[in-house]
């Protein structure tokens, strides 16, 4: 059994079933009578293929719960399946992750069961964009989100998460003694870091689909219908939106939030799996819409994971130059120390703070 692993298999008693018990509010009974024994095959391919499959926080609760070894962000899969003994990883979220992956565990065998799940976000923009944007502005530090692409991290000084994109951006901005940072390729990610910082944001006109249709509208419409609900944000969302929320962070820092306060009701101002997922372990608290589903997230399905497994489909590669010099960039992310601010946006500084963002 590889390092980190469960297994699961179909139970008799349904309700008895500890996956089961997770999903319930989420899968129909006949929709488990499906996914049961698709989760036991996948489980005891596992073992055989001496494999762990990194499940998301966007994944559908079925994968989530039921094959998951590791589960969480894009990052913090990617050095769970480093520190992991297992000889396959199985990526269950989308390309540009699968490539984190890679470039954090090169001995491994990386598999994605859709090579078509990619990212509107990490599509905005390539390697040579970026060399474009550094000889626009020589001397300045490029910080780039990790939701993107291996070519782009490779042409990177460091990277960042949406929990510590304020550390980062702070820390590159004295290490390089400058007072404006590079930070690509999300827009609303930029403007909401210089909403926390003085140091001047140069932004990449990019985006996350998912998070980019969310308004201030929406979060007005659901405290008239809910008085009292909680709202958490996701930094990929627009200014107004976080300006309008009650905690802003990213999906680790909104999970934290929920299981450390357990409020009676909460919207999540991000993708839909993220509160079907959570409410499989905070089952008192009452998850309230709207959300938005990421279509190529939802590209990943049991079925495909259980094919990828069994045929040992698809295969993500990265050349070594590239990967070496992406790992550099993830590396120096990884080597600060923790972030002494909890990993959230701070609003009240927000709201007064002026926004100045240069788009390239």
């Amino acid at each position: 059994m590889a390092d980190g692993q469960m297994l699961f298999a179909p139970d008799l008693d349904r309700d008895n079933d500890p996956v089961w018990n997770k999903v319930k509010d989420h899968v129909t009974p006949a929709e488990w009578a499906l996914h049961a024994p698709l989760i036991a095959e996948i489980n005891a391919l596992k073992i055989q293929r001496d494999a762990v499959i990194l499940a998301h926080n966007y994944m559908t609760p079925e994968i989530f719960h039921g094959v998951g070894d590791f589960v969480g962000d894009s990052l913090a899969l990617a050095k769970e399946a480093a520190r992991s003994d297992a000889k396959v990883i199985v990526q269950a979220g989308v390309h540009f992750m699968a490539e984190t992956s890679k470039i954090l565990s090169p001995d491994k065998t990386v598999l994605i069961p859709d090579p078509l799940a990619g990212c509107s976000l990490a599509s905005s923009i390539t390697g040579a964009d970026v060399r474009l944007i550094k000889q626009r502005y020589p001397g300045l530090p490029v910080v780039t989100y990790v939701n993107t692409t291996a070519d782009v991290k490779a042409e990177t000084d460091i990277c960042c998460t949406s929990a510590n994109a304020v550390q980062v951006v702070e820390w590159a901005a004295k290490a390089w003694g400058v007072d404006r940072v590079i930070l690509i390729p999300d827009e609303y990610l930029a403007r909401n870091v210089a909403a926390q910082t003085d140091v001047k944001i140069i932004a990449w006109k990019g985006a996350c689909e998912v998070h980019e249709r969310f308004t201030a509208a929406d979060i007005a419409d659901m405290r008239d219908a809910w008085p009292g609900a909680v709202v958490l944000a996701h930094p990929e969302c627009p200014e107004d939106v976080l300006n309008a929320a009650d905690f802003a962070g990213s999906t680790g820092a909104m999970n934290d939030y929920v299981m450390k306060n357990r409020p009676a009701q909460v919207v999540l101002i991000t993708e839909c799996s993220m509160a079907s997922n959570i409410a499989g372990a905070a089952p008192e608290v009452k998850f309230i819409g709207p959300c938005n589903m990421c279509p190529y997230m939802k590209r990943i399905t049991l079925e495909k994971i259980r094919d990828s497994l069994r045929d040992m489909t698809f295969e993500v590669t990265v050349p070594e130059d590239m990967a070496e010099r992406a790992r550099l960039a993830v590396q120096r992310m990884v080597d600060l120390p923790p972030p002494e601010k909890p990993a959230r946006y701070d609003l009240v500084r927000a709201r007064g703070h002026q926004v100045a963002v240069e788009m390239i």
